[in-house]
């Protein structure tokens, strides 16, 4: 399936937004480029739709039919379709292995999930996209558990989000409720995203 490969930093420079979530990737906040400091473009309506879906595909690392896909079924959904679309994401089995603390990146997390090493409810999953439903648990397979990396990352996370319960001698995580959207990152304008994909 097609990833983006390319040079991450130039990205989130170019969106304006950290999608590696630390923000080392804006330490110089403007465009790449030599003239990237002095740009003074003028972005359409389009442009703006265009700029904040993008953001949003790449902060969670899909590609344009996945996400397209997604938010035709969010928009089935009830209630708001931009809220309904970011809960959706939300509930992604890689973003919550990440949200866990078990990688320190989405990417990172895909991976773990991919390989196996990832439980839901007991069951081994190993599909990233795997919509995980409030009060599944999600754990890591008995033989992942020692893993170094996974170690690390445990000790170098930062912050755990109030939906999710973790326990940490089981090393399993309950997902306890769908985010509110104030949970949700605030650099999202998701109602141009609706408007993107309503033209």
């Amino acid at each position: 399936m097609a990833r983006y490969t390319g040079p991450k930093f130039k990205l989130s420079r170019r969106l304006g937004i950290s999608l590696s979530g630390t923000g080392k990737d804006l330490k110089r906040p403007f465009p790449p480029g030599q003239h990237g400091a002095n740009q003074r473009r003028k972005v359409s309506g389009y442009g703006l739709q265009l700029m904040e879906k993008q953001k949003l595909r790449h902060m969670y690392g899909l590609n344009e039919k996945q996400f397209h896909n997604l938010f035709d079924r969010a928009s089935k959904m009830k209630g708001k379709s931009g809220e309904n679309f970011m809960f959706l994401l939300e509930s992604r089995l890689d973003n919550l292995v990440y949200r866990l603390g078990w990688s320190n990146s989405r990417p990172g997390a895909r991976q773990l999930v991919s390989h196996g090493h990832v439980t839901v409810n007991g069951q081994k999953v190993n599909i990233a996209s795997y919509t995980v439903q409030p009060g599944d648990v999600i754990g890591l397979r008995e033989r992942s558990r020692g893993l170094k990396a996974i170690k690390e990352a445990v000790e170098a996370r930062h912050h755990l989000p109030t939906y999710l319960d973790f326990n940490a001698t089981a090393m399993e995580g309950k997902y306890v409720r769908l985010p509110s959207r104030e949970e949700l990152s605030q650099d999202i304008d998701e109602k141009q995203i609706v408007e993107f994909y309503s033209r």
